[in-house]
């Protein structure tokens, strides 16, 4: 699959309007085999005032490397390559392409209820109001393949975890929308707070063990593939929070001085 997004003929099939920056959904086309992608150029960033250095799609490719380097393997494959608008990331679009798709079919993972009925098997993150002043509570589902999401989510310091940037497809649990990642000081902002406070899964320590051996090496393969996309202190400081996880050992909680969840949260 890198082989075809990074090598492959890229055609433009159209636009996500709704985005908020230049998203393009495409076909990529190599050796006989041809898959969706979205591409997300450079040229059509807009400038973020806390993320001065690097661009958006050098932080959506990095999400998929670290990703993939502790073993989430939530991350659709990503790279970053030249396109039609210049370089941009590419990155393998999961599920249908097609504008008639039934959202409502799809299992819910984040959800908004009524205070007195959140149920079992559903954890609260925080309360609110309806547009009839109603009282409600944002819930997310308690999967260990969502809570897993959550401990990649403090890795690479996501500023943006909606409700829609999570997506199951055949079984497998995707995130989406990386761009606002991986900056130095604390920016996590999240809808997955039900965890917080709480130790960390068996099998995410081990993931975290392997990311850290990986970073600690200058000249690892993981290194390696996000000089070019990271700056040095986006490196360092993506291992110093991998160190603080590990020593922790227990899912964040929110801290002052930036608002833990995003808005809208889905």
């Amino acid at each position: 699959m890198l082989e075809l997004l990074t090598l492959g003929e890229i055609e433009v099939q159209g636009r996500l309007v709704d985005a908020s920056n230049l998203a393009l959904l495409t076909t990529v086309e190599h050796a006989g085999r041809t898959a969706h992608a979205m591409y997300k150029p450079v040229r059509g960033e807009r400038p973020l005032w806390d993320f001065p250095e690097g661009t958006l799609a050098g932080r959506e490719t990095a999400a998929w490397v670290v990703s993939e380097a502790g073993g989430w393997g939530v991350v659709p494959p990503t790279v970053l390559r030249e396109g039609p608008l210049g370089p941009g990331s590419v990155q393998l679009w999961i599920g249908p392409a097609e504008e008639d798709v039934d959202l409502s079919a799809q299992e819910v993972l984040i959800d908004v209820v009524p205070r007195s009925r959140v149920r079992p098997g559903w954890l609260p993150v925080f309360e609110g109001e309806s547009h009839r002043g109603e009282p409600v509570v944002v819930v997310h589902a308690d999967r260990p393949d969502l809570a897993s999401t959550a401990v990649l989510d403090a890795v690479i310091n996501n500023a943006d975890r909606k409700g829609s940037h999570l997506r199951l497809e055949a079984g497998s649990l995707w995130g989406f929308d990386h761009g606002v990642s991986f900056n130095v000081e604390p920016k996590l902002r999240t809808v997955l707070w039900g965890w917080m406070g709480q130790p960390l899964p068996e099998r995410d320590l081990e993931r975290l063990g392997r990311l850290s051996a990986e970073l600690a090496d200058e000249s690892s393969a993981v290194r390696t593939a996000l000089a070019p996309l990271l700056t040095a202190e986006e490196v360092e400081a993506l291992r110093a929070r991998v160190s603080r996880l590990l020593g922790r050992g227990r899912f964040p909680r929110p801290g002052g001085g930036w608002p833990a969840v995003p808005w809208p949260p889905l």
